[in-house]
């Protein structure tokens, strides 16, 4: 079963990603995030699967979305999944086009994915070598240096990634007094927790509020890795509450773990790069066709594989490929 999802994962997010990144840098996030829906919905019907959408996007950026409950793939398929998507992580840097926005969808059988609100999540996300020594009931400080110590290394050489954001402010200041080193980034924390796990990236943590369903996609990532995430839901409103509630998640002091958040044991995650950052390389595109860089793991098989692609649009064009 792994092995088919993560042939076939990849490309819906390849083709979401090539219909996103025709967009680049045109200010209209709504339509690269629209035109990334659409591909991956459409390379979705052609994948002998029979899926349910259980984690999506909606609300929060009143954007067309890939809903919570939607049927994809074919109704009769013998192989049926859960699955958590996010079409663009990083609209607005596709439309400004800056770096670090990409294409993801986490695939699981039934039961494997936790079924979350469309809300916020505190998060504590951190690489294999950390993992265990963290607790996000800890303030800060505490985490920091348990990362260090785990590392091996002083405080003054782990960085830290969190959202620019207002609300984080007071957390910002905390980290930085420990002496750690930050990465502030405006849009885009389901690759950074990605990265933490990555080694060479130069990135050992991810801390702060974003977005749930990235959670649960941060999840499947870092079970694959070996690395860990803590979170907890954050409602913003009593109308997010109650819908969390309906759903089994009324305990707000709750704190999810990477193995209650992503339990599946047939899990892939696929991710490809639009932009490029600092883990995949963006769509590239030339004269008949496009290329693309992706990132594919499994956690059964114990794999991860990074793909590049050449998409012949037009074959009497033949691409020059170059390694």
């Amino acid at each position: 079963m792994e092995q088919l999802l993560a042939l076939e994962m990849i490309r819906v997010t390849e083709a979401a990603a090539l219909a996103a990144a025709r967009l680049m840098g045109r200010g209209d996030n709504i339509a690269a995030d629209h035109a990334a829906v659409e591909a991956m919905r459409t390379a979705m019907e052609e994948v002998e699967i029979a899926g349910t959408i259980v984690i999506g996007e909606g609300e929060r950026d009143e954007a067309p979305m890939l809903y919570i409950g939607e049927q994809v793939g074919r109704p009769n398929a013998a192989v049926e999944v859960d699955i958590a998507v996010d079409p663009l992580e990083g609209t607005n840097l596709v439309a400004k086009g800056q770096a670090n926005a990409i294409t993801v969808l986490a695939a699981s059988e039934k039961g494997g994915l936790l079924h979350a609100p469309d809300t916020y999540m505190e998060k504590l996300c951190v690489g294999p070598l950390a993992a265990g020594h963290v607790d996000l009931r800890l303030g800060p400080t505490d985490n920091v240096n348990r990362i260090a110590t785990a590392l091996g290394r002083k405080v003054a050489d782990i960085t830290v990634i969190i959202l620019d954001r207002p609300r984080h402010e007071a957390l910002i200041e905390e980290v930085r007094r420990t002496g750690a080193r930050i990465k502030l980034i405006s849009d885009g924390d389901l690759s950074a927790a990605i990265s933490c796990a990555v080694q060479g990236t130069g990135v050992h943590a991810v801390m702060g509020i974003g977005g749930a369903p990235e959670g649960v996609l941060s999840a499947a990532a870092l079970r694959c890795l070996g690395g860990e995430i803590q979170a907890r839901l954050r409602y913003r409103n009593d109308a997010e509450r109650e819908r969390g509630a309906a759903m089994g998640h009324a305990d707000e002091a709750r704190i999810y773990r990477t193995d209650e958040l992503a339990s599946g044991e047939n899990l892939v995650f696929a991710a490809t790069g639009v932009t490029t950052g600092d883990l995949l390389q963006g769509v590239r595109f030339f004269g008949g066709g496009a290329r693309t860089h992706s990132l594919v793991m499994t956690y059964r098989d114990k794999q991860v594989r990074f793909v590049d692609t050449v998409h012949m649009f037009d074959r009497s064009r033949p691409p020059s490929v170059r390694l």
